[in-house]
């Protein structure tokens, strides 16, 4: 084996083996998003829901992903339970219904709720008029990456969803809440 090679193998090995510690680390760069606006300017619709993304993986080393979800309708995503990553959420306007595990519980502007991964859980909106939620997933896993390939995906039947979302570390086990 040659010296240059040889001399480069440690240095290698070293790289991939804290390729994990790589990934978490920032961009060094700060992200201004304004109001009303999306980190890429492509907001997208999803479950009647247009998402505003004010924080990617991209820019925190896949740290978290933080959305702006404006929710004009009273619907929400099936039960469901992330297996990679926690979902935390924080009602800016509006009241919704949340299932977490075998509890109801009802948040109204103000509150949060973090939501550990393994947790089954779906929420709905409750009140007249447009309402918005912070949703964050720490880390960002591929939780965007599954949003905007959702929306543009050939297979919108259950069995469609279902495959896609158990690729992007999510397992949807039920129906959608009803907004009572």
């Amino acid at each position: 084996m040659k010296r240059r090679i040889f001399l480069q193998l440690p240095l290698a090995a070293a790289v991939l083996s804290d390729a994990s510690s790589l990934s978490a680390q920032s961009t060094g760069k700060s992200r201004l998003v304004k109001a009303d606006a999306d980190r890429d300017d492509r907001p997208f619709k999803w479950v009647d829901a247009i998402f505003h993304v004010k924080l990617s993986g991209k820019d925190c080393g896949g740290r978290c992903v933080i959305f702006d979800t404006i929710r004009p309708e009273k619907v929400g995503p099936p039960l469901h339970l992330h297996t990679d990553c926690d979902e935390w959420f924080f009602v800016r306007e509006g009241d919704f219904k949340f299932q977490v595990g075998n509890e109801t519980m009802r948040l109204t502007t103000g509150d949060s709720l973090l939501v550990p991964q393994n947790i089954p859980h779906a929420f709905v909106k409750t009140s007249e008029g447009p309402a918005r939620l912070i949703v964050m997933h720490q880390p960002a896993a591929t939780m965007e990456e599954y949003f905007r390939s959702v929306i543009t995906t050939a297979d919108q039947s259950v069995e469609g969803r279902r495959a896609l979302a158990e690729k992007h570390g999510m397992r949807i086990l039920g129906d959608s809440l009803k907004a009572d």
